[in-house]
């Protein structure tokens, strides 16, 4: 057990101490005041009733007879000495009460006829044997007391078993209770806070040891959904679960990024030494080794370009520069740019089919956002239908206002995208089956394109068209929504 289940076990047993200690006071505090209190004669009407019946027993059924009432009368208590001062059941009676007994009678004395009101009385035996009988109030316990007393003297046990004043003492078996019950008490109260502590620390301890697995390189998922229960320290390991498989995940992106971005740079690089050696080798064909170097240069700054660009939109989300842009007049200077391409490779490719960019929009479709960000996001994905799409096709590219929103579309009937790959199409450096050879690119197109469409809280989504070909929406909060 480690040191925070110890902390555990010592503040919740310190707690139940506390409270047993809290409640068990006040128990022993009550006790201890009833115990103390004073004493008192009582001379109400029920006192006087009392007295008068001992009186009457006393005269026609002698001492035995007043011997078996007195345990009887219980409520009020009545109490009767002898001549030497001892109670007839041996109660002892407090020097202060005998105090006042004894100012009662000589009150009683001197008040003639009116001291049969009084709470203390003498009484006079068959043979003449004088008696004080008086009622006290302030004995919460002596009917317990009497009916112990009663019970031990039946029991055999004397009156030097008993303690003056409170009965008979705890005997050897009440003892044992006690002592069992306390005993019983404590075990259950470590058992119950090992438990507690056992509860509260094994979550911690496990997240530890996820913890140093994490850093030793290990992001395995540890909790997962099959942790029982649902309380704070579950959903705390399943949120270190959730926290370790993003972390996990941002490594391998990062790891296949640098793959890529060598990949990618070394291919132009090997193509840039090559043309320096044929320039070497051949100084007459130094024209044609020249305009292979700056082609190989032009692509080479646009990767840097887009990387830079995609990681400045990973850094920093949000963006940063909001003005009003109109969709209609950004999109149509790309479809006239991707229009004039299209001619360019038809003029280049005499045997070719012009593929033609159909534009259709509304008058007017205004967003908020970064004008650079959002024509960099829509110029890839139209220069990619345009790429893509099968000569002599159609690329229809729509600009709209739908409930509030801004929507683009951009279809076209090239080969598109394998089923499988859609999942994957936005990750960086990616290029679908279809498109991997015989077209210019990086594979970072898309992705740039869903970082710059989700720093504008949009969405783009892309499907493959029934017939062929690939449709790409992209959908914008349209400006004052």
């Amino acid at each position: 057990m480690g040191r925070l289940f110890w902390k555990f076990f010592l503040c919740i047993l310190l707690a139940q101490v506390a409270a047993t200690i809290g409640v068990g006071g006040v128990f022993w505090l009550r006790d201890q005041a009833r115990q103390r209190a004073t004493p008192v004669l009582d001379s109400g009407p029920p006192a006087a009733i009392a007295l008068d019946a001992a009186a009457a027993t006393l005269r026609h059924g002698g001492l035995p007879a007043l011997r078996s009432l007195l345990p009887d009368m219980r409520r009020p208590q009545l109490f009767v000495l002898d001549a030497a001062r001892h109670e007839l059941l041996g109660r002892a009676v407090p020097a202060e009460l005998m105090h006042a007994v004894e100012r009662e009678l000589r009150d009683g004395a001197q008040a003639g006829d009116s001291a049969v009101w009084r709470g203390a009385r003498r009484l006079v035996g068959p043979g003449g044997e004088q008696y004080i009988a008086f009622v006290s109030r302030g004995f919460g316990r002596q009917i317990g007391r009497d009916a112990g007393r009663q019970d031990g003297l039946r029991d055999g046990i004397g009156p030097d078993t008993l303690t003056p004043g409170l009965g008979p003492g705890p005997g050897p078996r009440r003892r044992i209770g006690q002592s069992v019950v306390i005993g019983a008490t404590v075990l259950a109260s470590l058992l119950f806070a090992a438990l507690l502590a056992w509860y509260f620390s094994r979550p911690i301890r496990a997240l530890r040891s996820a913890f140093e697995a994490a850093a030793a390189g290990d992001l395995a998922p540890r909790f997962g959904p099959g942790a029982k229960g649902g309380d704070e320290l579950v959903d705390l390991g399943r949120d270190f679960d959730r926290m370790s498989a993003r972390l996990r995940a941002l490594m391998d992106g990062q790891r296949r990024l640098l793959h890529d971005v060598s990949h990618e740079l070394r291919s132009p690089l090997a193509r840039m030494q090559a043309a320096l050696g044929l320039a070497h080798q051949q100084p007459d064909k130094i024209g044609i080794t020249l305009e292979r170097i700056e082609r190989e240069s032009n692509r080479m700054d646009k990767l840097i370009g887009e990387l830079l660009t995609l990681s400045r939109l990973e850094a920093s989300p949000d963006v940063l520069r909001r003005e009003p842009v109109d969709l209609v007049e950004l999109v149509d200077g790309l479809v006239a740019d991707a229009r004039f391409e299209a001619g360019q490779a038809r003029a280049a490719d005499d045997h070719g089919a012009a593929l033609r960019v159909d534009f259709d929009a509304d008058d007017s479709v205004n967003v908020s956002g970064d004008p650079d960000l959002l024509w960099s996001a829509l110029e890839n994905v139209v220069r990619n239908a345009a790429r893509h799409g099968a000569p002599g096709g159609v690329v229809a590219v729509s600009v709209r206002a739908v409930d509030g929103v801004a929507r683009v579309e951009v279809c076209d009937r090239g080969p598109g995208i394998a089923p499988e790959d859609l999942s994957a199409i936005f990750q960086p450096f990616f290029r679908s089956g279809a498109s991997r050879t015989g077209v210019d690119g990086h594979g970072l197109g898309l992705a740039i394109a869903q970082r710059v469409v989700q720093a504008h809280d949009g969405e783009i989504v892309v499907a493959n068209r029934d017939g062929g070909g690939l449709q790409v929406t992209i959908t914008l909060p349209a400006a004052g929504r």
